[in-house]
């Protein structure tokens, strides 16, 4: 065997081995199964804003909630949520003169809603699907449900719209920092009702609001079959 017959076994026998480890390599980086379900709860502030509030921060008690997601495909999810909170104010820190004397609520409210989780960058480990990122910014828009306890008892609707970040802490465990703003149908969860006595109409005007600062912890389940048809993306 000459030398350059040498040489060219050596490069063929080198460039196989680099194929079958990168193979390797390949399979193993996607080797861990995909899941559709998390499942896990969350701790952090509720605000409310309204006639006697205007500011995010201030008077902000705290908030607990149990959360399932659906996860569609690594970018996009569906949140199903049931949050408890309660829900302060008084006439005193409005900053604005109300034709009242003194007035002052604490009430406490559930709330229950769907929304959906839009991912910046494809989300995971990176070991399951290939491109995906442990750390990743997400938009969230849905729908609910609100009761609220005294002064004015009631059920009505809100519309939650949030922004935050996810971070894969595990193979199956997720962490995430949001903050969402809820805008309520309804300007009665501080009981006052157009305190001026001004009439107003559109589906926003003079309704009150809350805003959640919140992170939540979950955990993967329901492991995704490779082989079914209707689960391929």
């Amino acid at each position: 065997m000459n030398r350059s017959v040498a040489v060219t076994w050596l490069v063929r026998v080198t460039m196989a081995l680099f194929t079958v480890f990168y193979s390797t390599l390949t399979a193993k980086a996607q080797d861990e199964p995909e899941y559709k379900l998390e499942l896990g709860a969350g701790a952090g502030t509720v605000t409310y804003l309204g006639d006697l509030n205007g500011n995010l921060f201030k008077g902000a008690q705290p908030w607990l909630s149990a959360v399932a997601k659906y996860k569609m495909n690594p970018r996009m999810a569906l949140a199903l949520a049931v949050g408890y909170g309660k829900l302060k104010g008084n006439s005193d820190n409005s900053g604005t003169w109300y034709p009242m004397e003194r007035y002052e609520f604490d009430s406490e409210v559930i709330e229950f809603g769907l929304r959906y989780e839009y991912n910046f960058w494809p989300y995971g480990t990176g070991r399951e699907y290939r491109g995906a990122k442990r750390l990743t910014p997400f938009i969230a828009l849905g729908i609910g449900g609100l009761y609220h306890g005294d002064p004015e008892k009631g059920i009505t609707a809100d519309i939650p719209l949030g922004a935050g970040i996810k971070y894969k802490l595990g193979q199956r465990l997720n962490l995430t920092a949001e903050w969402r703003m809820h805008f309520v149908l309804s300007d009665k969860l501080d009981g006052l009702k157009d305190p001026y006595g001004i009439t107003s109409s559109g589906l926003f005007k003079n309704t009150d609001c809350m805003s959640i600062i919140q992170v939540s912890l979950t955990y993967d389940l329901w492991e995704k079959c490779r082989t079914c048809h209707n689960d391929r993306d």
